[in-house]
């Protein structure tokens, strides 16, 4: 993935554009902020270094669980030819939904979920970040990654996980590396730490 085209078009992507609440005017600032139903848009620094880290070809086709704002949807869609994005909260997924396809994006497909067991029909995926925390390892999705794929997602309890690095070789052997701290809103369903 081509570093300076990931950084010119994450430049040009307004973040104010993607909150629609009392915070928009703080977009500027490189920080988490609420996006209402108690989930956030993360800080710009992370959401670049994520899509940086999933190494996205053209011809990706990628599983995002948690849609949220939309603003980590909209650099998937950039530079990956299909993205299956997931939100559980239907106001959420209603309003990131109109804002992308504002941009003209239509290499998106929606669905309303928790995504704690991901997207079966549609796998495999090269590609699958998950933008709330699990409490372990979600086998669901490592099943739907394609051998040769690269997965991101938060893992550990609540307030600090480690965002974790999963990819599968061409034999579907699995390694795992932690990029760094983190703290993400918690997955629902299967493998988060609480509600189940």
């Amino acid at each position: 993935m081509d570093r300076k085209r990931l950084l010119d078009f994450f430049t040009s992507l307004d973040r104010s554009f993607f909150i629609d609440n009392e915070y928009k005017e703080y977009a500027g600032q490189d920080r988490p902020l609420p996006i209402g139903f108690g989930q956030t848009i993360s800080q710009p620094s992370l959401v670049l270094q994520m899509t940086y880290l999933l190494e996205l070809q053209p011809d990706s086709k990628v599983l995002e669980i948690g849609t949220g704002s939309g603003f980590q949807t909209a650099l998937l869609a950039q530079f990956a030819a299909a993205v299956y994005t997931i939100e559980r909260i239907p106001e959420l997924a209603a309003a990131a939904r109109q804002k992308l396809e504002q941009l003209g994006y239509q290499n998106i497909f929606y669905k309303i979920d928790d995504g704690s067991q991901g997207w079966p029909e549609n796998a495999p995926y090269d590609r699958i970040i998950v933008t709330a925390a699990a409490e372990k390892m979600p086998l669901d999705l490592v099943e739907q990654l394609a051998p040769g794929g690269r997965m991101l997602i938060p893992i550990g309890p609540a307030g600090f996980q480690e965002l974790t690095l999963i990819t599968k070789d061409r034999q579907g052997g699995i390694r795992t590396s932690s990029v760094g701290g983190v703290t993400f809103v918690e997955m629902k369903g299967k493998y988060g730490w609480s509600g189940r």
